[in-house]
C-alpha cells in the first residue's frame, strides 16, 4: 500500500501529506489538459499570426500586381496616342501630296492641250507618230508623278512646306522678272518671301508673303503678319493658305492683309502690283491731288473691286472646266479612231494574205509583206509556247 502512495508537502503547514495514485492521475490529467489547452491556444495564436502574415503578403502582392497592371495600361495608352498622332501626321502629308499632284495634273493638262493642237494640224499619215509622242510624254509625266509621290511620302512636313515656298517663289520670279526677291530679315518670323516691286527702273513698294499648310484657319496669322509688315515697312502683305476663312471663297482682304489660295496667288499678286504701281504713278503725277489718289486707292480696296476680281476668277474656273471636258472628249475620240485604224489595217493585211495563198504571183505591196511575216512569226511563237 505504501508503494502506491506518494507524499507532498503542504504549502501552509509544511507537513508531508500522502497522495493516492488516483489523485496523482487526476492531477496529471488536469496538467495535461491545461497543457493541451495552452498548446491549442498557442497553436491558434500562431495559426492566426501565420494567416495574418499570409494575408499581408497577398495584399502586398496584389498591390504590386495592380501597380504593374496600371503601369502597363498607361504604357499601352501612351503607345495608342503616339500611333494616333502618327496616323494624323500621315493623313496630313497625304492631303498635302494630293494638292501637289492636282497641280502637276494641271501642268500635264497644258501639255496634253498642246499635243491636241499639234495633232489637229497634222495630216492623217502623221497621226500615228503624234499619238506615240503623246503617249511617250504622258508616260514620262506619269513616271515623274510617281517619283514625286514617292519623294512626297518620304519627305517630312517641314520639307514639304519649304518646297511649296520655293515653288511659289520660283513662279513669282518667272511671272515678275523685273522684281527683286530678297531674304526676309531676322526678327520677321512670319514672313517667307519679300518681293520688292520695280516699276520704271525704281522700287515703288514691296510685298511680304507668308505661306500656310494647315487644316484650320487662324485669325492670329493676320495680326502677326501685319506686325511683320511694320517691321520691314512693306507696302502690302499676302497670306497664301490652303484653308481660307469661312466667308471667303478664293481671295479676300482681312484686317489689311490679302488672303488667297495657292491656285490664285499669282493673279492676286498681279492685282496688288497694279495697285502699288498705279498709286505710285498717281502720286508722282502733278495732275492728281492727294485726295484723288486716295479715292482711287479706296476704290481698289472696296467690295466692288473685290467682286470684279471674284467674277474674273469664277470665269477662269468655268473655262477650265469646259477645257477639261473638251480634253476628255478629244481623248475618247482619238481612242475610237485608233481602234478603227487598227481594225482596218489588220483586215486589209488578212485579206491580202488570203489572196496570196491563192494567187502566189500576186503583186507585192510595200509594207504588207512585212506585216504578214510578223504575224506568222507571232503565230509560230505562240504555238511553240
Amino acid at each position: 500500500m505504501l508503494s502506491t502512495m506518494n507524499t507532498i508537502q503542504c504549502p501552509h503547514c509544511k507537513k508531508q501529506v500522502e497522495l493516492s495514485e488516483a489523485i496523482i492521475h487526476e492531477f496529471q490529467a488536469k496538467i495535461r489538459e491545461e497543457e493541451q489547452k495552452n498548446l491549442k491556444i498557442q497553436f491558434e495564436k500562431e495559426k492566426a499570426e501565420e494567416q495574418a502574415k499570409q494575408e499581408k503578403q497577398l495584399r502586398e502582392e496584389f498591390a504590386l500586381q495592380n501597380k504593374k497592371q496600371q503601369e502597363e495600361l498607361e504604357e499601352r495608352k501612351r503607345k495608342e496616342e503616339e500611333a494616333e498622332k502618327r496616323e494624323a501626321e500621315a493623313n496630313k502629308r497625304e492631303e498635302e501630296l494630293v494638292k501637289k499632284l492636282a497641280k502637276e495634273k494641271e501642268e500635264r493638262a497644258l501639255v496634253e492641250e498642246k499635243i491636241k493642237e499639234e495633232a489637229d494640224k497634222a495630216a492623217s499619215d502623221k497621226y500615228r507618230l503624234d499619238k506615240l509622242e503623246m503617249e511617250k510624254k504622258i508616260s514620262d509625266m506619269q513616271k515623274a508623278l510617281e517619283e514625286a509621290q514617292r519623294k512626297g511620302k518620304q519627305g517630312s512636313q517641314q520639307l514639304q512646306g519649304e518646297m511649296l515656298e520655293l515653288d511659289l517663289e520660283e513662279k513669282l520670279r518667272a511671272a515678275f522678272p523685273t522684281d527683286e526677291f530678297l531674304p526676309v530679315p531676322k526678327g520677321v518670323e512670319g514672313g517667307d518671301i519679300w518681293q520688292k516691286i520695280r516699276f520704271r527702273d525704281k522700287v515703288v513698294g514691296s510685298i511680304l508673303w507668308e505661306t500656310k499648310r494647315t487644316k484650320a484657319w487662324s485669325k492670329g496669322w493676320l495680326v502677326k503678319l501685319k506686325d511683320d509688315v511694320g517691321k520691314i515697312d512693306a507696302t502690302e502683305a499676302i497670306l497664301v493658305s490652303q484653308v481660307l476663312p469661312a466667308e471667303s471663297a478664293h481671295f479676300d482682304r482681312k484686317e489689311g492683309v490679302w488672303v488667297t489660295t495657292y491656285e490664285h496667288a499669282i493673279n492676286i499678286c498681279r492685282y496688288v502690283r497694279f495697285l502699288i504701281t498705279t498709286v505710285d504713278s498717281i502720286k508722282s503725277s502733278t495732275n492728281h491731288t492727294e485726295e484723288e489718289w486716295g479715292q482711287i486707292r479706296d476704290y481698289m480696296m472696296s467690295e466692288s473691286f473685290k467682286n470684279r476680281m471674284q467674277s474674273h476668277f469664277d470665269n477662269i474656273r468655268l473655262l477650265r472646266s469646259l477645257l477639261d471636258a473638251e480634253k476628255r472628249s478629244t481623248l475618247l475620240k482619238w481612242k475610237k479612231q485608233e481602234a478603227i485604224i487598227e481594225k482596218m489595217d489588220r483586215n486589209t493585211t488578212n485579206f491580202y494574205g488570203e489572196l496570196k495563198t491563192i494567187v502566189s504571183n500576186l503583186p507585192e505591196l510595200n509594207g504588207v509583206e512585212t506585216f504578214i511575216l510578223e504575224d506568222e512569226k507571232d503565230s509560230q511563237a505562240e504555238a511553240d509556247f
